[in-house]
């Protein structure tokens, strides 16, 4: 029997929005909820909930939201009410604003790390999205 591993902080199984495979997108854009993006986005986004970057992903964007997870290429800001978990694939590039950071072996960080405690982020980050 196998037992699934839930990993703390995003709930996978309810995805409210998907940006699939194959599809482009460029602007800015809002969204509510978890946000899975497997295909390419530029400019920004603003999520007042988490956000998973598949392995098929390529993020040029500067990103506000709860939690992210990065299995695919994040380049610009990520300003953080909680966790960024850099997957063994991931790469994320940028400066970044986070309570709790977790890189699993093999994945890749290049910028800037400011630790804040995770009230004072929230609280900030959920300000801003208001």
């Amino acid at each position: 029997m196998f037992v699934q591993k839930k990993r703390a902080g995003i709930n996978y199984d309810k995805v409210d929005t998907i940006i699939g495979q194959g599809t482009e997108f460029k602007g800015s854009s809002r969204a509510k909820g978890i946000l899975r993006i497997e295909g390419r986005l530029e400019g920004d986004v603003s999520c007042d909930g988490d956000i998973i970057v598949s392995e098929t992903a390529c993020v040029e964007a500067n990103i506000r939201a709860r939690h992210v997870t990065a299995a695919g290429e994040i380049k610009g800001d990520l300003d953080l009410a909680g966790r960024l978990e850099i997957s063994p694939t991931g790469k994320v590039c940028g400066t970044i604003r986070v309570a709790n950071l977790v890189i699993n072996e093999g994945g890749l960080f290049l910028g800037n790390s400011i630790m804040c405690a995770e009230g004072e982020t929230a609280k900030r980050v959920e300000e801003e999205l208001a």
